[in-house]
């Protein structure tokens, strides 16, 4: 018999269900048991993030930075653009909408202390660095490795990405529902869990109604170059749309986008450069779902903020997400490094934004392998037809 597979959604969904189910029936001494083993994973993922950080954005800066051809670099800007642009429009929807439609209350942490749920031991991982010095560290060597004749330091950094990758999806991610689960039954034992909950059904309408508005826009700004009906530049795309729902991987999704883009009329070596490159660069849909998340959780808790705080996380995480790593989860690993530095967001908070952000994780790498049509079509008008010789 064929082993059983559940998806990562799905476990994340049933670890919520049971946590809420559980809250109001285990005993106070077994919620101490999962706050425990929380306290532990956070102090892991806080250990782990800087080298998250380190291990995915040398390496594409390293790779970005050696072929800097004429293209490449236009592409690159028009993709990070992009994540730009669903960044702040997720920011001004948020700050118009958001405070009518969400209650700020306490911070989960006073909550959770109010009702004498601590853990019954706790260990101290401290991260070999901080977020901001690995951020620096991985540019500095990206950029030193796109330049060096040698490939040995390459090599390295490729061997390093390999078992960091390889660490989120053999630990974090089948640790995740575990996780996310204390974090519900502490909150259901708490008695705050329906107040999130609405939050959460409500939050995941808008980002929904965001991400269709950022298609239509997407299609609409490259109509204006190809002078093409942008319905029927988007309506073309909508297999790769519903193949990347099934999949929740931009990677896997890459031949059915190619596809489609050629069927759009994208020459067909600009397709086969653009496509394969934004699946990894270009992520407005995460980038979108993280900052309306984000806010949300903000306004909900009271924690101050404000357009210059946002403005700078947003500009940082739209570099962050050329590290998103290709497994499902990938851009929110990525994100919670800078998630804690610059927005002040602890564990609890940070297991909120796991858990909001995998929920919509499919409509997200939907929107963004959706959005690489798009992107590549810009490119085509301007390439198409001219020499792709690399800058001296």
């Amino acid at each position: 018999m064929k082993k059983l597979k559940i998806g990562l959604l799905a476990r994340i969904i049933i670890a919520i269900a049971l946590g809420i189910g559980f809250g109001n029936v285990l005993p106070g001494g077994l919620v101490r048991v999962f706050v425990t083993f929380n306290g532990i994973f956070s102090e892991f993922l806080g250990f782990i993030i800087p080298l998250i950080i380190l291990g995915l954005v040398t390496p594409a800066i390293a790779d970005i930075g050696k072929e800097a051809g004429k293209m490449l670099v236009i592409t690159t800007l028009v993709a990070y653009s992009a994540t730009l642009f669903s960044g702040f429009l997720s920011y001004f929807t948020g700050v118009t909408f958001f405070p009518s439609m969400i209650t700020p209350g306490a911070p989960i942490e006073q909550i959770s202390e109010a009702h004498d749920i601590s853990p019954f031991f706790t260990v101290a991982i401290p991260p070999v660095m901080n977020v901001m010095t690995s951020l620096i560290l991985a540019f500095t060597l990206g950029l030193g490795i796109a330049h060096l004749e040698s490939t040995a330091l390459k090599n390295v950094c490729n061997d390093f990405k390999d078992i960091i990758v390889k660490t989120i999806q053999t630990v974090i991610l089948p640790l995740l529902p575990i996780y996310i689960f204390g974090i519900f039954l502490n909150m259901t034992h708490s008695g705050q869990v329906y107040n999130i909950l609405m939050v959460f059904i409500k939050i995941i309408g808008v980002i929904f109604l965001l991400h269709i508005f950022l298609l239509v826009f997407q299609y609409s700004m490259a109509a204006l170059f190809v002078r093409r009906n942008p319905f029927k530049l988007l309506g073309r795309m909508m297999p790769a749309y519903f193949t990347a729902l099934g999949t929740q991987s931009s990677a896997a999704t890459i031949p059915v986008t190619l596809r489609q883009s050629i069927k759009n009329g994208v020459t067909e070596d600009i397709a086969g450069f653009v496509i394969p490159l934004c699946a990894t660069i270009h992520l407005s849909g995460s980038t979108l779902k993280i900052v309306a998340c984000a806010l949300a959780l903000m306004i909900m808790q009271g924690m101050p903020f404000d357009f210059p705080m946002f403005a700078g996380f947003i500009f940082m995480l739209g570099i962050t997400m050329v590290a998103a790593p290709g497994v499902p989860g990938g851009a929110i690993m990525a994100a919670l490094g800078i998630l804690s530095s610059m927005l002040g967001f602890g564990e609890s908070e940070q297991a909120l934004m796991i858990a909001l952000y995998i929920a919509m994780d499919s409509f997200g790498t939907a929107c963004n392998v959706t959005g690489d049509g798009a992107i590549a079509l810009i490119i085509d008008k301007f390439f198409g037809k001219k020499d792709l010789r690399p800058i001296q």
